[in-house]
This record gives C-alpha cells, structure tokens and sequence, in this order.
C-alpha cells in the first residue's frame, strides 16, 4: 500500500467521484449574485479550483478566468480541462496557495467553492488568504465561498462512504477530533492491466468554522455587505443548513 498527499492520486478521479455535483447550478448561482449585487464582472479568480470543472464553466460564460491551485496534480487536471474552452479569453492557470495569492493585476470577483476554505486548518493562514482576496479585488468586487458546517460535519462523523468505477473505488471514513479538525481517510484500489488491484491511501482535514467567526475574520480584512446565504440559496441559512455560502463586497 503506498501513502500520498491530499489529491495527490485522488486528482485523477476526483472529476469522476464527483460527477454529481451541480457545477452548472452554482454558476447560476454566482451569477445571480453578480445581478443582485448589480457587479458585472470581466476578471474572475476561481480561487481553490481544484480540476477546474467551474472555471471552465465560467469561461466558457464568457468571463476572463484565473484558476489558482496549491496542487500540482489537481492544476494538471483543470489544465485539460479548460484547454481552449475560450480561444478569445485563455484561462490563466496559477500554481498558489490561497494565502501565498500573487496575481498580476486586479479580479473583480472571487469564487472558492466545494468547501475549500475548509481545507485551510489554521485560521491565522485563513485570515491571511482573506487579505490578499480583499488586496486583488477591485473597489465594488465580491468575495463567494461556501463552508461546510457543523452541523454536516458532526452528521457524517464516523460513518464511511463508497464511490467505485470500472477500474478504481474509493472507500473513505470520516472521524470528527475533539480541535474542530474532520478527517476524512480515503482508501483507493485501482485495477492494474494485469488484473490484480493496488491499494492507495490518502488523507484529508478540514476545519470547523463557525460563521460568526468567518464574518469577524471578513470584516478584519476589510470587506463589508456579508451575507450569509443557505446552500445555492437567496434565503438566510437554516438552523441545519448542511453548506452555507458567503457574500462579501470590497468597499467602493
């Protein structure tokens, strides 16, 4: 069994483990808010974006995107992915952590989606990333990310899923520790051209964030107008809300 960094093998079949996500509905989603918030936005950073599936979306909506990753493999990915799906406005594909961001000029809009500010366990480093989004947004830009919360977290504690296709499944669990930190621990048998299987082994954290805390860290890095939105939803976030979305605006 061989031991790997978080996407480091998982990238490969990350598109097809989540083929159920409703990528198309969250660009909907973002544009709505574009409207309501009456910004029209030219730049657009897909902040986290992983294998590239919604900056690839958003390109071929038209927008000129940049896609900033801290891995290598998932950047490889969203590099196919997003291989001229705009010949008039080439996706800018950046090799960055979020709290390392270092763009050439200014965004006027921000996405991170899929509970990647999750994956940021120390909150110093979150507080860092949130400046430099508030530092490369132009005056009026937004700032749209979503969280998975407690509430979903504490559900899932313990419990352990399947994903399989013809030649690989993933088997992962999930153990909730007592700092707020959810281990997800992945287990992937990949079938070999000689029929035999081989076993791989992943690891993933994420942080519990509460969203009073997230709005305290918004506004220190000085963005103003947060909302706090249910899952692709114009409404406030239930009491059970499984994923909640943030809407913040760089002042004028």
């Amino acid at each position: 069994m061989s031991e790997y960094s978080a996407y480091a093998l998982l990238s490969e079949y990350y598109d097809r483990f989540t083929d159920d996500v409703p990528y198309e509905r969250w660009a909907d989603f973002f544009e709505r808010i574009f409207a309501q918030k009456q910004v029209k936005p030219e730049v657009v950073l897909d902040l986290a974006c992983g294998t590239g599936s919604m900056t690839r979306i958003l390109a071929q909506r038209g927008y000129d995107m940049i896609g900033a990753d801290q891995s290598e493999e998932m950047l490889m990915m969203a590099q196919q992915s997003c291989m001229d799906c705009n010949p008039d406005k080439p996706v800018l594909l950046l090799h960055q952590s979020m709290q390392e961001l270092e763009l050439y000029g200014g965004i006027d809009a921000c996405v991170c989606c899929l509970d990647s500010v999750n994956y940021v366990q120390d909150p110093a480093v979150l507080q860092e990333a949130f400046k430099r989004v508030f530092t490369y947004l132009t005056p009026g830009g937004l700032f749209v990310f979503d969280i998975n919360t407690r509430s979903k977290l504490e559900g899932i504690d313990g419990q352990s899923f399947v994903r399989e296709d013809e030649d690989v499944f993933c088997v992962w669990q999930c153990a909730l520790e007592e700092d707020s930190l959810c281990h997800y621990y992945f287990d992937i048998f990949e079938l070999n051209e000689d029929d035999t299987w081989e076993r791989y082994s992943e690891h993933h954290v994420e942080r519990i964030y509460e969203p009073e805390a997230l709005t305290a860290m918004l506004q220190e890095a000085g963005f103003t107008e947060i909302e706090q939105r249910g899952e692709l939803s114009d409404n406030p976030p239930a009491e059970d809300e499984a994923r909640i979305f943030f809407v913040a605006r760089k002042p004028v």
